[in-house]
């Protein structure tokens, strides 16, 4: 009886060594996935230092493409680039395989990290979410996401008029308000986002000031007749 389960036993055993072995599929973005995937993490950019060198789609690297690096979604599909501080959104194709390193989502082009607002910064976080085939629109924002609003026009300055000043949006209450408390200006919270902004400023006021806040890294600050 002992012989007998111990045969069985073996058998069982090469049965299941005979079975191959099946690969699981990569957590990142698998296949059936793509059209839903998402992911939030650090970004950077490369830009000039890499120009001319071939990408995983064989075409030379331009930095002034609209492109990220991704290691796993297809290549020349298009996916939603939000920066998670501004809830500013771009439309970006993959074009390369990265990033190299363990910490990054994806790597952006110059072009891509400009067009975010995020290339005077080493590192951003952003979320992406892929776009299903066929939506490869490089104007379409998905419903849902937190984009600013388009920049207006710049408006002329009158010596007799009251402005305020937008400086940023976030889509972080916190980082909302250490900016605020930076350039003594108050909070709103519009939506997804909330404004930082400064009211009640005279035309050479409200100049300095959105003056102060390009400088500080914040290009979109623009100037706004008072309501």
């Amino acid at each position: 009886m002992r012989l007998r389960v111990e045969r069985l036993a073996i058998a069982a055993l090469a049965a299941m060594l005979a079975v191959p072995a099946t690969a699981a599929a990569p957590d990142d973005a698998p296949a059936a996935r793509y059209g839903s995937y998402q992911a939030t993490g650090r970004a950077s950019w490369y830009g000039h230092e890499l120009a001319g060198r071939r990408t995983a789609t064989g075409r030379r690297f331009n930095p002034d493409d609209v492109m990220i690096a991704h290691r796993s979604l297809p290549l020349d599909s298009m996916v939603e680039v939000t920066d998670v501080d501004t809830g500013r959104t771009i439309v970006a194709r993959v074009g390369d395989r990265g990033p190299g390193r363990a910490d990054r989502v994806a790597d952006l082009s110059l072009g891509a990290a400009r067009l975010l607002g995020t290339n005077r910064r080493a590192v951003a976080n952003i979320r992406l979410r892929a776009l299903k085939a066929g939506s490869d629109n490089p104007g379409l924002i998905l419903a849902g996401a937190s984009a600013a609003p388009p920049v207006a026009r710049p408006i002329k300055l009158d010596a007799a008029g009251t402005y305020r000043v937008q400086i940023a949006s976030f889509t972080s209450q916190g980082r909302a308000e250490a900016l605020a408390r930076r350039f003594d200006a108050r909070t709103q919270h519009v939506g997804r986002v909330w404004r930082v902004e400064r009211g009640a400023l005279d035309a050479n006021s409200a100049k300095a000031l959105r003056d102060a806040a390009a400088q500080a890294g914040y290009d979109d600050a623009r100037v706004l007749h008072q309501d």
